[in-house]
């Protein structure tokens, strides 16, 4: 005779969390959002092909004499136009265009010849530290490395890029405001931080533009793709461009700023 069988109380289901087969108490991992450029490569290369004969030789256009008051400059032009800095700093270059000339002077008269730009009296005190820094470690020199420059009082990443590629050559990338909007308005290199812009953009642009390219991209963000109302008539790459709230798809004329200046000034005369 079969003994009857058991009845056994079921087994409390386990319940499992969203997103895990295994019932494990682990939260799911989000899935990493990949941020590619929304360019071919040959889309890029003409990108910068035009930006190069628009502005074959772009030039910054903070004033500087030398590798040490290119540095002070691009720390005073935090929070600063650069024409702001440069009214300031050519009576202060005239005077102090060495760290020894600087520390010299002083962090009181420093501040007086900066007094017009926007949080003089912490940069004052940035550029007499400096002064110090590079005199003390580095023999009176600007160094040309990165992790270097990063140690100086009042000095970024970002303007640590400036002076390695403006100073020294190297293809780094500056990304400040203007390339940051550009990075991602059209999706050229999009980013939630300047960082990830600053990588987008050193994968993407062809080194045989990387010299120029961060100038390329501020003059471009500062005069033609503004933040309020970009102006993509005057745009010599509207016709690539993918950002969304393009005007037109008809380009610019793709001639040298210089031979438009030219033009203009030309047209105005009686």
């Amino acid at each position: 005779m079969a003994s009857p069988k058991s009845k056994e109380s079921p087994m409390p289901k386990k319940e499992l969390l969203p997103g895990r087969r295994d019932g494990s108490n682990a939260k799911p991992r989000a899935r990493p959002v990949r941020r590619t450029s929304r360019y071919s490569p040959a889309e890029v290369h003409e990108i910068f092909r035009r930006f190069c004969v628009q502005r074959p030789e772009p030039k910054g256009e903070l004033e500087h004499v030398n590798a040490f008051t290119l540095l002070v400059a691009v720390v005073l032009s935090a929070q600063a136009t650069d024409a702001g800095v440069n009214k300031a700093t050519r009576a202060l270059f005239k005077v102090a265009d060495t760290p020894q000339k600087m520390l010299a002077l002083g962090e009181a008269k420093v501040g007086e010849y900066i007094r017009t730009i926007g949080l003089w009296r912490n940069k004052a005190k940035n550029v007499i530290a400096l002064s110090q820094a590079l005199i003390r470690d580095h023999g009176g020199a600007v160094p040309d490395d990165r992790d270097e420059l990063v140690k100086l009082p009042g000095v970024g990443r970002k303007t640590a890029n400036v002076v390695l590629n403006m100073a020294f050559g190297q293809h780094t990338m500056a990304v400040d405001t203007h390339i940051f909007r550009i990075g991602n308005r059209l999706g050229l290199a999009p980013g939630k931080t300047p960082e990830q812009v600053e990588q987008g953009l050193l994968r993407i642009i062809p080194d045989e533009y990387m010299r120029h390219a961060h100038h390329w991209l501020i003059l471009h963000g500062r005069y033609i793709c503004k933040a309020r109302k970009p102006d993509c008539p005057a745009c010599v790459i509207a016709d690539i461009c993918k950002a969304e709230e393009k005007t037109t798809d008809v380009p610019a004329p793709l001639v040298p700023i210089a031979s438009l200046e030219t033009a203009s000034a030309e047209n105005q005369m009686p």
